[in-house]
């Protein structure tokens, strides 16, 4: 019997875990799937990926109205991914007045903003709960080029593009005094790195660049929120581990002249005795090892994800 397509079974309901980490810095984390970031300043909020719909933005907006009636004043996207971003339009009734974004994650939503909306609400309808109460794309009203930094009242807010990875357009949020970083899906931990449009060879160098800011803290795109140093350094050393592995195994099925369906069964060998325990790894492997398979092939730019082409692959994987 062929698995069902993606994550199209997966029908269960993530337990969310809402954390303090400092006097202004919150992770909501679900067990694997998407976390944000919430940061309270003295005169408004940030939020760090806004939930996959409006409607599931509806429990992480009671859950800052827990601790604060602050207007929410800003919304980070830390990359584009329709399960990342689709929420926005929910906060504007709290008091949104920018969406910001890399200049990468910008030319993403033009390039392939519509086809990857369709793509992801197909791979994973869970995640798209109220899906009919998403108004169209998000669209950034602040793009800034490598860096820029917001003062919420006095707390400093540094918001940078420090390299690509998972995305050309790859955001982090970073709490300098605090030493409380966002990574968004630079790094995960204990769920799998979705690879599907990633820069892979470029990743570990900006890993490295994220761990130069020797963060206390730190809430990665998926998994627990990382609470000591010790902690955080297993999150970028988990992550790097992750994509040099699959890259490697890329590398090594392209130079053997291996089919795609052979160079999965190639990467499982490496990749399934250390991942395969983890959140979402089946999701992600296939889409992981076509991107591997392209980036060693010399595709630097990552082809566009569509409905047809998932299924394409999905059954050529199944075959």
């Amino acid at each position: 019997m062929a698995k069902a397509f993606a994550s199209q079974a997966d029908l269960e309901a993530k337990k969310v875990t809402w954390t303090q980490l400092s006097e202004n810095a919150y992770a909501y984390t679900a067990e694997g799937d998407p976390n944000s970031g919430v940061i309270i300043g003295d005169d408004g909020v940030l939020i760090v990926d806004t939930t996959a719909t409006p409607a599931m933005a509806q429990d992480l907006i009671e859950k800052i109205r827990s601790v604060t009636d602050k207007p929410i004043k800003y919304v980070v996207l830390s990359h584009y991914h329709a399960v990342r971003v689709l929420g926005a339009s929910a906060y504007f009734a709290e008091g949104a007045q920018q969406i910001i974004a890399s200049r990468g994650t910008y030319e993403m939503i033009v390039e392939r903003g519509e086809a990857d909306m369709k793509s992801e609400i197909e791979r994973f309808p869970r995640l798209f709960a109220g899906v009919e109460t998403v108004p169209g794309l998000t669209w950034p009203t602040l793009v800034f080029e490598k860096e820029i930094t917001l003062f919420l009242g006095k707390l400093e807010v540094r918001i940078a593009h420090l390299g690509a990875g998972h995305t050309k357009g790859d955001t982090i949020v970073w709490l300098p005094s605090q030493k409380v970083l966002f990574s968004g899906d630079l790094v995960e931990y204990e769920a799998a790195c979705y690879c599907g449009d990633a820069q892979l060879e470029q990743w570990p160098a900006t890993l490295e660049a994220l761990r130069a800011l020797k963060a206390d803290k730190l809430v990665p795109g998926r998994g627990p929120a990382l609470t000591t140093p010790a902690d955080v350094d297993k999150g970028l050393d988990y992550t790097r581990d992750f994509v040099t592995t699959l890259l490697q195994t890329g590398r090594e099925a392209v130079a053997q002249k291996l089919d795609l369906k052979a160079a999965m069964a190639h990467t499982r060998v490496a990749m399934d005795p250390k991942f395969g325990h983890v959140f979402i790894y089946e999701h992600c492997l296939p889409f992981d090892v076509s991107r591997a398979f392209d980036e060693a092939s010399g595709i630097t730019h990552p082809r566009i994800w569509t409905a047809q082409r998932d299924k394409e692959m999905w059954d050529a994987l199944q075959a």
